[in-house]
């Protein structure tokens, strides 16, 4: 009975720890791609953004129009600037979620 007992709770802790790993497997990893800002739309929150390709969005470079997550973002960067930025679908728009300038 004692024997049963020890097998079933060890078999609960390993299928919770190979439970837990697996989600922090696919935790998103923050990608960044380099880019050139090419126009910004403060009225509409977006920014045109030429860019390298975009791996967790399986997109390749090319130029186009971004919404930010934060308008206060746009105040960051100006047409020209080169930067470095994480992007991702969020409510299926692509959205830019954080931008800095490169170094």
């Amino acid at each position: 009975m004692l024997r049963r007992v020890l097998l079933s709770v060890s078999a609960v802790c390993i299928f919770t720890t190979g439970a837990a790993w697996a989600q922090a497997q696919a935790v998103a990893v923050p990608i960044l791609v380099n880019g050139e800002v090419v126009k910004i739309d403060q009225a509409a929150g977006k920014m045109t953004l030429r860019h390298g390709p975009i791996k967790n969005l399986d997109m390749d470079g090319m130029t186009m129009v971004f919404r930010v997550a934060d308008p206060a973002m746009l105040a960051k960067v100006k047409a020209g600037d080169r930067v470095t930025f994480e992007a991702d679908r969020i409510n299926g728009a692509l959205t830019v979620t954080k931008i800095d300038k490169a170094r």
